[in-house]
């Protein structure tokens, strides 16, 4: 594993404690993976735009996000190491597949948001 693999690792379990002990609340798409994707995802992943042409993902709600793509879901429930998503947004894929395409990678935090809202079981 790399260090920044290993960081982000550490950082999504981080807010995995921080949102869920002492009385916090979980994470969840409409509170806390919608905006992050809205703003960095949802303009080429909806009909018309080409990542939908490419791979048949929606990412303009939850449903669609959880169907995956023609290819098959992009999130494992719980795992967030075995899911495509967090592997394409925290640089552990080739990088002519990274996501957001073609634009600076996600803030860490972000990354680590969205790991920990998979490794919660990536509710709604």
């Amino acid at each position: 594993m790399t260090k920044r693999v290993v960081l982000l690792t550490l950082s999504a379990f981080a807010v995995v404690a921080l949102q869920t002990g002492c009385g916090e609340k979980a994470i969840t798409f409409q509170a806390d993976i919608k905006p992050i994707i809205e703003a960095n995802c949802v303009s080429c992943h909806v009909p018309g735009g080409s990542g939908y042409e490419k791979s048949g993902l929606r990412m303009d709600s939850y449903e669609a996000l959880m169907k995956g793509t023609q290819y098959g879901p992009i999130i494992v429930a719980g795992s967030s190491v075995s899911s495509t998503l967090y592997r394409l947004v925290s640089g552990q894929a080739d990088p002519s597949i990274r996501m957001p395409h073609g634009q600076a990678s996600l803030p860490e935090k972000d990354i680590a948001t969205i790991a920990a809202w998979i490794d919660q079981g990536a509710k709604n």
